[in-house]
């Protein structure tokens, strides 16, 4: 009987590019087991070994820097300049955890009667659930800090782009002085997430997505008491005073809420401007949003790809309501991808969905 698999599809082409197996919550279980078993082992190294093989870590991922940002431009759409710095960060990352081993060390505090020491300890196995907009990046932000503290660790990456992070977890494991120490679970959140978040072994999740599935997370992780770390989502501001150097207030602007085409928790999708200087911002502003390259992901010169899948496309179109105030409304390569140019929308209805709501799309208010 052939296993389940899940395709994996280009947002900027709509080709299926890979598929991969779509995990049973035993195959979940027995992956936890692993990775208890792997951490007893783990944890009882010295510091120099486990500071050894996070940098080995870090080289590996700069030895196939090229193939992991191929994979994660073709997977998310994103531009492949974006990918390759996100790729040289995710070594980074790993580097700057290597050498924080040795620097986590506990407390020795005075008292009237003695002496009273604190320990760090690991949890023991590392749940991380990651999105589908920087993979790599926020993976590696999780299991890199994971590791040092002497946790095993298991991904379960979004299903519409686990394919960087699948390679990822291949290149570790080619390296790893533990089988079982680092690896990737692939599926639904439904099945395989949750199945991560009900077992009492894993003692923390960590989760970067949307609200709504965070909450649902901290309700289920109550019952096992587990740790949570949550990055949700949001609707951040950018303030443009009237002191400001308005030109590179306006020049910097797009980058804020258009990198990534707007997917970004953290894109700064509402901008505020002080009235005096309204006008000349709003003209360096759609100047340097006419001048953002739309298009195939895999060219050098590209700056925006398109979304990661029709179905949110659907959702960012959703926030163009007839009505708005459209300073811009850039223009769209067309079939195939799921493409959705920059808009920009002067003063909506403080009660409009663009204006309330997180867009995570290339739409500015």
């Amino acid at each position: 009987m052939t296993s389940p698999t899940i395709g994996v599809w280009n947002p900027a082409t709509e080709e299926l590019i890979g598929e991969v197996p779509a995990f049973t919550a035993m195959q979940v279980e027995q992956a936890i087991a692993r990775g208890e078993s792997a951490q007893r082992s783990w944890s009882r190294l010295p510091i120099a070994e486990r500071q050894a093989f996070l940098t080995r870590i870090a080289d590996t991922v700069d030895a196939h820097l090229e193939e992991l940002a191929a994979l994660e431009s073709q997977d998310v759409g994103k531009p492949i300049r974006a990918a390759r710095a996100e790729v040289a960060g995710v070594a980074a990352c790993f580097r700057y955890y290597a050498g924080a081993i040795d620097k986590s060390h506990g407390d020795t505090i005075t008292l009237d009667d003695g002496i009273s020491f604190t320990f760090h300890e690991p949890i023991g196995v590392v749940g991380v659930i990651t999105p589908w907009n920087f993979p790599l990046p926020i993976a590696s932000w999780n299991i890199a800090p994971a590791l040092a503290a002497g946790n095993a660790v298991i991904v379960k990456p979004a299903s519409l782009t686990p394919l960087s992070t699948r390679r990822l977890g291949e290149l570790i494991d080619e390296i790893s002085p533990i089988h079982g120490l680092f690896q990737v679970v692939t599926g639904g959140g439904s099945s395989v997430g949750a199945a991560l978040i009900d077992d009492p072994r894993v003692g923390k999740i960590s989760f970067t997505g949307s609200t709504e599935v965070g909450q649902s997370i901290l309700r289920a992780s109550a019952d096992t008491m587990k740790r949570v770390t949550l990055e949700l989502g949001g609707k951040s501001a950018n303030l443009v005073f009237s002191d400001a150097d308005v030109q590179a207030a306006a020049a910097a602007a797009p980058w804020a809420v258009f990198d990534n085409s707007g997917q970004d928790c953290c894109a700064r999708s509402r901008i505020l401007v002080q009235r005096p200087v309204l006008d000349d911002f709003i003209d360096g502003f759609v100047e340097a949003t006419r001048a953002l390259s739309l298009g195939d992901p895999g060219a050098e010169g590209t700056d925006l790809g398109p979304l990661v899948s029709a179905e949110h496309r659907s959702t960012g179109e959703g926030f163009l309501e007839p009505g708005l105030d459209y300073l811009y409304r850039g223009e769209t390569p067309g079939d195939p991808g799921h493409w959705l140019a920059p808009h920009i929308v002067l003063d909506p209805s403080a009660r409009s969905r663009a204006a309330v709501d997180e867009i995570f799309g290339p739409v500015a208010v």
